[in-house]
């Protein structure tokens, strides 16, 4: 029999992410391991793209014209 289940690694042991059914208690198994990469969010490859302070001035202008718009126009 042959069933391939996601598990983490924590401790020193392989914990499954699902509950595994077909196998006895102490029964043998033999594993292969694939690890897996997390993926990285589509906006991580603009992180250091503009400096501190570059972000400061930014974040003042966003703020600034936000509070320009007038809810009720919406």
């Amino acid at each position: 029999m042959s069933h391939a289940i996601s598990a983490i690694y924590k401790n020193g042991n392989f914990i499954p992410l699902i509950p595994v059914s077909g196998l006895q208690e102490n029964q043998t198994v033999i594993l292969s391991i694939t690890t897996t990469r997390k993926k990285e969010h589509p906006l991580m490859r603009f992180v250091g793209a503009i400096n501190e302070s570059e972000a400061n001035e930014l974040s003042k202008i966003v703020e600034e014209e936000f509070e320009k718009v007038n809810p009720d126009e919406w």
